[in-house]
């Protein structure tokens, strides 16, 4: 009974939070850039804006030429003393830095988030202090297992990273374009990362480990779905929801606190059809980034809401499911969408490299009024996505102008490290100190809460895996939509050892019969034409 009504409970949720997932995908805009769109006319927009400037050196010394090395006569040897080759030379060898070890291709592009709801019941964060309030932000999306060069249609999770520049500090929103994950342990990502990537003898995409890798982690089955599903190929960045996918918590100016998930929903979603995806994938791989950057320059600002869910700590205490667990989501029914505001996308960067490359985006840095809960993943997430930005970029990322907190000016002790900025000059770099530095803020001190519990490695695969997948099936997709997931997933499957098919359609007979045996059919049919053994048959 409890699970049967928790099935029905999850149906609400998955029906109204994939609207449109069942749509037949749209192929409007599966198409390459026309000669005149902003993306292919950009230089010679800033040659009709711009007069010519003096060539320098990187510490500004006048070039006065630039297409010739310093040598003994036309044929004789350079000569070591050219500083302007030196110069730029040193500088090119160093030009790169090292890629995100996922979501490595990605767009961006700033904008405004603007209340227009009061949820300051729920939450004291200056951000949400009042109806009509604004406040700047920069989002980067992106795609996951890609290298940087990598096609932006490919079947894939998409990243929804937004950094809100508010006057308590940056808030980094660090999601994706699903509301669940494929593990709910941190210490599991590796591995998962390890497999979705390059084997590494063949330096080849294997789907041997990556479904090998699935199939024992039967709690990937929900976001496996999805991927499988018409959302693996959204149509650019523009039209897919964004979720913040954790479970976070919000304090209000009483201390009060409530678990709190973050929604940002699309005015409508659009994906492409898996044809049009391969094949924009070959003759347009820059398909998603430049279909945003065309629409922002041309006044189409992309535009999403913001909603919460919300569940106080006596609901999470007898919800039968665990809720901070990121491989399932809080039905709609129990715990419905709350309007908080909308964020709009209107500028572009002026340069990639320094904007969207550059951005780090870590949910650790949230601000009063925003906190974590015991959600493992994102405790998990809280040191990797800073230490990973430490390696990527340096001890003072947070001086590069992308990243820093430019409506509040940071006062600590952290000094020096390379590419500082300015050290915070000539304050005391110690604390305490009786010479007017800086002091605490108790206003900010963190919410008070209990926990108590055997402190072990609990394993949660005994978990119910399959109920919210079984709904997504049954009540989201329709027929048209189950029948294309289960043709990707046949697709990505078919080259896959039988034992890893077996299991795999094992754990979707557990969603599903008719999914698992549709799947099964595929499968079947394809060894047959191979000559090998059939999937084995389920009693």
């Amino acid at each position: 009974m409890l699970i049967s009504g928790l099935a029905s409970k999850t149906a609400d949720l998955l029906s109204e939070q994939n609207r449109g997932e069942s749509e037949q995908p749209s192929q409007s805009n599966a198409k390459m850039s026309k000669p005149d769109e902003p993306t292919v006319v950009q230089l010679e927009d800033y040659k009709a804006k711009n007069k010519p400037q003096l060539m320098t050196t990187s510490y500004g010394a006048p070039i006065s030429d630039k297409t010739n090395v310093l040598t003994v006569g036309p044929r004789g040897p350079m000569l070591m003393q050219d500083a302007v080759y030196i110069n730029e030379m040193a500088h090119f060898d160093r030009e790169r830095i090292p890629e995100r070890v996922v979501h490595a291709k990605g767009g961006g592009a700033h904008g405004i988030f603007e209340v227009t709801h009061d949820i300051t019941k729920y939450c004291k964060a200056r951000i949400f202090s009042e109806i009509g309030k604004q406040t700047p932000c920069f989002v980067r999306f992106s795609t996951v297992a890609g290298e940087s060069g990598s096609p932006d249609t490919a079947r894939d999770p998409r990243g929804f990273a937004i950094k809100f520049y508010t006057e308590e500090g940056n808030w980094d929103m660090v999601g994706n374009n699903t509301p669940i994950f494929f593990v709910r342990d941190p210490i599991q990502f590796p591995s998962f990362i390890h497999a979705l990537k390059r084997n590494p003898q063949t330096h080849q995409r294997d789907p041997n480990a990556l479904f090998d890798f699935f199939g024992l982690r039967p709690e990937s089955t929900h976001q496996v779905m999805f991927l499988m599903s018409d959302r693996g190929t959204p149509d650019g960045f523009r039209f897919m929801h964004g979720y913040g996918s954790n479970t976070f918590k919000l304090v209000n100016d009483k201390g009060e606190a409530v678990y709190c998930k973050f929604h940002f929903r699309a005015p409508k979603i659009k994906n492409l059809s898996a044809a049009d995806a391969a094949r924009l994938a070959g003759e347009d791989p820059d398909y998603a980034i430049h279909d945003l950057y065309n629409a922002i320059e041309k006044g189409d600002f992309p535009q999403w809401k913001l909603f919460i869910q919300v569940m106080t700590f006596e609901q999470a205490a007898k919800w039968p499911m665990n809720p901070f667990d990121v491989t399932k989501v809080w039905p709609h029914g129990a715990f419905p969408l709350i309007p908080v505001g909308t964020m709009t996308l209107n500028r572009n960067p002026k340069n990639y490299f320094a904007e969207v490359e550059q951005a780090a985006f870590c949910p650790a840095h949230v601000v009063p009024g925003i906190e974590f809960s015991p959600d493992k993943m994102l405790q998990g997430r809280i040191f990797s996505y800073t230490d990973t930005q430490f390696y990527r970029l340096g001890t003072n990322y947070t001086h590069l102008p992308i990243n820093c907190p430019y409506r509040v000016r940071p006062h600590n002790v952290q000094r020096d490290g390379a590419a500082c900025y300015d050290s915070q000059g000539n304050a005391p770099n110690y604390f305490p100190n009786s010479f007017n530095g800086h002091i605490e803020c108790p206003e900010a001190a963190d919410s008070r809460w209990s926990v108590a519990g055997e402190v072990a490695r609990h394993e949660s695969i005994t978990e119910d895996n399959f109920v919210q997948p079984r709904v997504f099936w049954e009540k989201v997709l329709d027929e048209g939509a189950r029948d294309r997931l289960v043709e990707n997933g046949f697709v990505m499957m078919k080259d896959c050892e039988p034992r890893i098919q077996d299991r795999m359609i094992a754990n979707f007979e557990q969603v599903h019969k008719d999914f698992a045996d549709k799947l099964r059919r595929k499968i079947e049919a394809y060894r047959v034409s191979k000559g090998a053994e059939p999937p084995e048959p389920r009693a």
